[in-house]
Parts: C-alpha cells; sequence; structure tokens
C-alpha cells in the first residue's frame, strides 16, 4: 500500500490534447510511475483552462494545436490567471514549429516531440517541476535565434545584470543545473540560486526558459 507521504509527493498532471489515443498513450507512461499521478485530461484548449483551474496539477502537457482556443492561448491563460500556476509542458509532432516558440514565449517551460521516447517523457515532467533546468536547451536556442527580434538597442535589464548574473544566464543558457553552474564558476549552490533568482527578476521572467529567451530576444546571447 501507498504511504500518505508518497501519496503528497506524487507529482500531479494534466494531459491536454485533442486525440483521444495520444491522452490514453500518455497516461500510460505516465502512471506506470510511482511518483506521477495523471489527475486529469483535456480535449480542448478551453477544457485544459477549466480543469486546470479546477485540479491545480503541478505539471500540464499542452497539445498546441487544439480546437476553440489553441495551447498557446490556453498556456496564457492558465498562466494569467492562478497565483502558483503549474508547470506547461507544449507537446508537437515539429520542434521547429512556430506554435512552439510562441508557447514558450507565452510562458511554457518547455517542450516535448510526440515521437518521444517513455523516458524522455517522465524525465521531462520530473525536470520541469524541479525547474533547475532547461527542457531541450539546444531546441530552445535554436528557436529563440531563429525568431529573435531586431531591436535599436538592447533592453534597460541587460545593463542592471551584474558580470555574475551575466555569466549565470549565459550558462543557464547551455542547459546546466544550478549545482553544475556552481561547479563551473567555482561558487556554492545557494549562491548560484541567487543569481538566478535576481536574473529573472531582472529580465522580468517567470523560469529559466523565459530568460533565455529575454537573452536572446535581446542580442545578450550573440556569443554563446
Amino acid at each position: 500500500m501507498t504511504s500518505p507521504s508518497a501519496e503528497s509527493a506524487r507529482l500531479r498532471i494534466v494531459v491536454a490534447d485533442d486525440e483521444r489515443m495520444v491522452r490514453t498513450a500518455l497516461r500510460a507512461i505516465l502512471a506506470a510511475e510511482p511518483d506521477l499521478e495523471v489527475v486529469g485530461e483535456a480535449a480542448t484548449g478551453a477544457e485544459a483552462v477549466s480543469v486546470v483551474r479546477e485540479l491545480r496539477p503541478d505539471v500540464v502537457l499542452m497539445d498546441v494545436r487544439m480546437p476553440q482556443i489553441d495551447g498557446i492561448r490556453a498556456t496564457e491563460q492558465i498562466l494569467a490567471t492562478l497565483p502558483d500556476p503549474p508547470r506547461v509542458i507544449v507537446v508537437t509532432t515539429f520542434e521547429n514549429d512556430a506554435y512552439v516558440y510562441e508557447a514558450l514565449r507565452a510562458g511554457a517551460s518547455g517542450f516535448l516531440i510526440k515521437r518521444s521516447e517513455a523516458d524522455a517523457l517522465v524525465g521531462a515532467v520530473r525536470l520541469v517541476a524541479r525547474s533547475d533546468t532547461l527542457l531541450f536547451p539546444s531546441a530552445v536556442r535554436a528557436l529563440a535565434a531563429e525568431h529573435a527580434r531586431s531591436r535599436p538597442a538592447p533592453p534597460p535589464w541587460v545593463a542592471r545584470l551584474t558580470t555574475r548574473e551575466g555569466e549565470v544566464l549565459r550558462l543557464m543558457a547551455t542547459g546546466l543545473t544550478n549545482a553544475e553552474i556552481a561547479g563551473r564558476m567555482g561558487v556554492g549552490p545557494a549562491t548560484v540560486k541567487t543569481h538566478v533568482a535576481a536574473v529573472l527578476a531582472k529580465t522580468g521572467t517567470r523560469d529559466r526558459t523565459q530568460a533565455v529567451i529575454a537573452a536572446y530576444e535581446a542580442g545578450f546571447m550573440k556569443d554563446v
């Protein structure tokens, strides 16, 4: 029998996809893991928003293209209306899909390709819940570089970053965890955590993915 403490430690997940077979497959993969629990499903973007508001999961697997409202708008609504919103992973067919980038800019923490292996799916859910690194950093960097906007001048936050904070931001963009960044910089993990918090505050972003995207769009990552 599962203990109450084990139950409370489970990550609660909502699966949103307009294809029943996809939802069933994702549920089966996640349900096989003792620390993961699928608490709800949604077949449309509007339904996803409603289900997430009701069930308050830790992570949402969000299909990009759904009827009524798409995954981008659903992600925006979820993140804008809940005080402690879940992490959103966009699930898509093509990693260079323009919809993916817009979903990331809307606040999604990362994305998965629908053909991903089961281990990759499970690892992604745990990764974004921990929020200690980027999900598929190389793909995020490629999307950001491709969609970066031209700016006549860098935004004000660039000048407000300290040298250390800028170094941390560049290392975040490579997909390193806080512990790995600490080892690279020769400082403690707590110091890195403080720098990461400062980077998020100064860039006005909610997590590492949005911070890296903001950095690319500002032209800050040209040498990375």
